[in-house]
């Protein structure tokens, strides 16, 4: 009965991942086009320089991708409060973006290179380990996992079960 219990749990635990990062990815690709898109047009459409046009569009699309990931991918996860989410997304947005600027910046500073190819190069090697880097601390310092069978909140981080895993948890509210 205990085994059966254990790979209950562990089947649930994996099934929460892939369908995590299934909306992640979701979320993400969206994210990619409206940020990848949003820079080559800001770039080669209006003529912004090369770290005007990543910054102004990684900010439209950190905006979309914080709403897609607090109100679908991570749903499900406690909520510390809009606010504190809401800046530090963005704090660490700002540091998964560094790798873009440093890589777009070095393409076209350092090596004088200001074509469409290389300027996108440099864009997809900063994207792919600012997006590392944002999966992993989304999920360590924004949206926090949800204390097994929560009533109370963390102590210390003014935070709160999200409605529909408080009414799970709760078979009084359920009825």
């Amino acid at each position: 009965m205990r085994d059966v219990q254990l790979l209950r749990r562990a089947y649930e635990r994996f099934a929460t991942l892939i369908h995590e990062l299934l909306k992640f990815g979701t979320v993400g690709a969206l994210a990619f086009v409206i940020d990848f898109g949003g820079t080559n047009l800001l770039r080669f459409g209006v003529g912004l320089g090369p770290l005007t046009s990543k910054v102004v569009a990684t900010i439209a699309a950190a905006t979309f991708a914080y709403a897609g990931n607090r109100f679908w991918t991570y749903r499900h996860r406690q909520q510390s409060g809009l606010a504190r989410e809401y800046v530090l997304f963005f704090v660490l947005n700002g540091i998964g973006l560094l790798p873009s600027l440093i890589t777009i910046g070095f393409v076209s500073y350092a090596l004088g290179l200001h074509d469409t190819v290389s300027y996108n190069i440099a864009q997809a090697v900063g994207l792919v380990l600012g997006t590392l880097f944002r999966l992993w601390s989304y999920k360590k310092w924004v949206f926090l996992a949800v204390p097994e069978l929560a009533d109370e909140p963390v102590e210390g981080a003014g935070a709160r079960p999200h409605p529909e895993v408080k009414a799970q948890a709760d078979p009084v509210t359920t009825r």
